[in-house]
């Protein structure tokens, strides 16, 4: 469905991305891990054009596209197909949890109201916010602004959602309602590229498994071989670190 190949971006002087490639099949939960730095999050952004790449090719749905040189009707045509979920849920803080949902069907996509939420109640009912439609930002926890953040991912009904670390912002008992709705999406076939430090939704729910470090991929396998083994000293030595602070 999906694949990226030599994918390059500098910030000034500092080359953050330094020629990453990755494939992603349909149905496929790939988790993007590695330390701080390490590039992840610029890889995302630079796949869904919030960044502009200085090179590298996409191959999206039998297309192929020129990262360094994108035009505007080629990102809006590949952003219809897709959808992000950022940290920090990016809500309308003046809008309901239905408007945040459906605002963008109604604008962007001119869905007429109706229709926009029909779809958008759907959508949060998904997420286990059936009875939230009415409710501002402020007046929801941080798991439920995220899981607005999702059903508004969803209601674009997207081949593929991109998801930022979804659950960094968020008080620790509440990050396992968001990622019981991601388990959800997974089982249901929905293809997602997840940038994240939940080592337990990487082990447990992702099929693939990435791990970037300066800029590069080091390593990429099937998640129940990267966990039981990896093959570079500096995934063993990321996944030891990682257990050492859990434990």
């Amino acid at each position: 469905m999906l694949e990226i190949q030599n994918i390059k971006k500098r910030f000034g002087g500092l080359e953050v991305l330094k020629g990453v490639s990755l494939q992603v099949n349909k149905g496929d939960v790939v988790a993007i891990l590695g330390p701080s730095g390490s590039g992840k999050t610029t890889l995302l952004r630079c796949i869904n054009f919030l960044e502009t790449a200085d090179e590298g090719t996409m191959i999206f749905d039998g297309e192929t596209f020129s990262l360094g040189k994108m035009n505007k009707k080629d990102i809006a045509r590949i952003r219809k197909k897709t959808a992000f979920v950022f940290q920090n849920y990016n809500l309308f803080l003046n809008k309901t949890a239905l408007q945040n949902v459906t605002e963008g069907l109604i604008i962007a996509r001119k869905m007429p109201k109706k229709e926009a939420e029909a779809i958008g109640k759907k959508a949060l009912d998904k997420v286990g916010l059936s009875d939230r439609y009415d409710y501002y930002p402020n007046q929801l926890s941080g798991g439920q602004q995220q899981r607005v953040a999702i059903a508004r991912a969803l209601a674009t009904d997207p081949e593929i959602i991109f998801f930022d670390e979804p659950t960094s912002a968020l008080d620790p008992e509440l990050i396992g309602e968001v990622l019981n709705v991601m388990r959800q999406l997974a089982d249901e076939g929905m293809t997602m590229l997840v940038v994240t430090h939940e080592m337990s939704f990487a082990r447990n729910v992702s099929s693939k498994v990435i791990f970037m470090e300066n800029g590069t991929v080091l390593e990429t396998a099937p998640s129940k071989e990267f966990f039981s083994h990896p093959k570079e000293e500096r995934t063993r030595a990321f996944l030891r670190t990682i257990s050492a602070h859990n434990a």
